[in-house]
């Protein structure tokens, strides 16, 4: 593996106070000022830069003042559930009477709005349908819709294909001639949004005066929207950071809904120490579970309760899916890692874009092994699963410069029966083909791939802030890191590389590694842990090469910098 330190921009005019490796830090992530990590809420871009906002709020409001049946349509995944939340939770302080939400099943329906799962909604007899994180793609669902006389409202960031569906109005940050300068705010901070619209309008029209109410706070939903964002892997730019921060600080003093409090004790996180690799790693995943295993409703109704009896009640079974789904995951890598041996080390050396399927393979889990794999062979990878009537699903991942979405749009140009359906993001899609048509779509998968990677496999390389002084292996340093986050993708926690002595090693829990390290030119040792690594990997005690964070250990309420060995090279 290769390590590639990260450039560190010349402009940064940040306050003599910050810690000069974070000003280092900071300058590799284009940051110039002090301005720029102010996440106050002021600092928000405003909503009017989203195209078809003004028309979202006229049919809320419409709705809402007509009390008018509000069904909101979610996607089954962690975007989705928080989105839905943060829906229904605003529509509630804005005064909406009949306000409910149709999720539909990950195996049964499929993706989005599509016109099974409209008719499933239709049979509900709403007025207004609001599609949170997807719709985008859903010409066929909104166009059932519309012709039984229903309004739509498409709230989505997905990526649009060549058509739009006809709503009566959709708010996506990347649909064609939007204005909004963040492109990469997830299906729960565009809810958010309109929510925002709406409340603006009925101030300006006089409405909360004429009901004689206060218009409503609508920071008590940032908890959700800082899970949601996390969750979905979307870049953290300044206004997502925004975000995700506020969001932050309310979980961390406790005031957060029921649920998200619910899923730090079943997860084991001290909602004071939440970082948002917590929101990543540890609350989305059991969020998610609901919508990979069985139902996304049980994901949400924990979002919604109000009362901590309920949340706990339903975090609990939540707590229960994802231990289940971590031995469905942990059996299909198994596999995964046996056909991979099968077809040989030459073939996976040379294949650009890599296709694995089983029939018997979960729809909910095969995203995961996708990335999983994705990460030990460095390049973009999708894995498939029955889907019933001579079908497969699958979910791709990427790597960094190769744009998944846009790869599966040019296979179906050129091929344009190959692929039933297929959407999503730069770094992650899906997509349904027939099962006959495997083997062609892996070769031409494969070959799109390799030109868009001009023929020249990647090599291994990880991205470093470079080495740290003896003497910055520090508690004081390691807790500045952790504050000055919130850290995720596009801006990375900091990661350090360096040469270290290993004084005591000694295999923990049975799985992870427990060291003592000296660095180069330092007298102390420092603790340090490797997960999932036994002593093997240690082939120098005098001189081994580390790539690794530098976090704070808690334990028995005693503090310590510890490092977290991500590679041991």
């Amino acid at each position: 593996m290769k390590i590639i330190r990260r450039d560190v921009s010349p402009k940064c005019d940040l306050p003599e106070s910050v810690h000069p490796v974070l000003r280092r830090v900071f300058a590799s992530r284009n940051i110039s000022s002090a301005q720029e990590l102010d996440y106050s809420l002021h600092n928000l871009l405003p909503f009017t830069g989203l195209k078809d906002i003004d028309k979202a709020a006229e049919l809320l409001i419409h709705a809402i003042q007509n009390n008018k049946r509000i069904l909101i349509v979610a996607d089954y995944d962690a975007d989705g559930a928080t989105a839905c939340a943060v829906g229904l939770r605003g529509l509630s302080l804005l005064g909406a009477q009949h306000a409910d939400y149709l999720v539909p099943d990950r195996v049964k329906h499929g993706y989005g709005l599509s016109a099974d799962v409209a008719a499933l909604a239709l049979a509900r007899n709403p007025d207004l349908l609001v599609t949170v994180d997807n719709g985008i793609s859903s010409l066929d669902g909104v166009a059932l819709a519309r012709n039984a006389g229903v309004e739509v409202l498409i709230t989505d960031h997905h990526l649009p294909g060549k058509a739009l569906p006809a709503a009566s109005a959709i708010v996506n940050p990347n649909q064609p001639d939007d204005t909004f300068p963040s492109k990469h705010i997830a299906g729960v901070g565009v809810m958010f949004y309109v929510l925002l619209a709406v409340r603006a309008r009925l101030k300006e029209a006089g409405w909360f005066a004429q009901q004689r109410r206060e218009p409503p706070n609508f920071a008590g939903l940032l908890d959700l929207v800082a899970l949601g964002t996390i969750a979905d892997v979307v870049q953290l730019d300044f206004n997502n950071r925004i975000l995700v921060e506020q969001g932050l600080k309310r979980i961390r003093s406790e005031r957060c809904c029921p649920g998200i409090l619910a899923l730090c004790r079943v997860a084991g996180r001290v909602p004071a120490q939440l970082a948002a690799s917590d929101l990543g790693f540890m609350l989305g995943p059991r969020l998610n579970a609901a919508g990979r295993l069985e139902d996304m409703g049980q994901g949400i109704e924990c979002l919604l309760a109000g009362e901590d009896t309920r949340a706990s009640h339903l975090a609990q079974q939540l707590d229960d899916l994802n231990r289940a789904r971590r031995q469905i995951q942990a059996d299909m890598q198994e596999q995964a890692a046996a056909y991979l041996e099968q077809i040989g080390a030459p073939e996976q050396e040379s294949a650009f874009g890599v296709c694995l399927y089983d029939p018997a393979w979960h729809q909910g889990v095969v995203g995961i092994l996708a990335g999983r794999i994705k990460e030990t062979l460095n390049r973009p990878v999708i894995i498939f699963a029955g889907a019933g009537d001579g079908l497969i699903k699958g979910s791709g991942r990427s790597i960094p410069g190769i744009h998944l979405r846009d790869a599966l749009e040019a296979l179906a140009t050129q091929h344009p029966r190959l692929l039933q359906r297929y959407g999503g993001h730069a770094m992650a899609a899906g997509l349904t083909i027939r099962e006959d048509d495997y083997q062609t779509f892996r070769d031409l998968f494969d070959a799109e791939i390799m030109r868009l990677m001009d023929g020249r496999l990647p090599g291994a390389e990880v991205a470093t802030d470079g080495t740290l002084a003896p003497a910055d292996f520090s508690l004081e340093l390691a807790g500045e890191i952790e504050q000055a986050g919130p850290w995720g993708q596009g801006f990375p926690e900091p990661l350090f590389d360096g040469a270290f002595s290993v004084a005591d090693a000694r295999l923990v829990a049975n799985k992870h590694l427990k060291l003592a390290l000296r660095p180069q030119g330092g007298q102390r040792t420092v603790n340090a842990i490797s997960f999932n690594t036994d002593e093997t990997a240690i082939t120098d005690t005098e001189n081994t090469t580390m790539v690794y964070q530098l976090g704070v250990n808690r334990y028995n309420g005693y503090e310590s910098p510890q490092l977290i060995i991500r590679h041991i090279l």
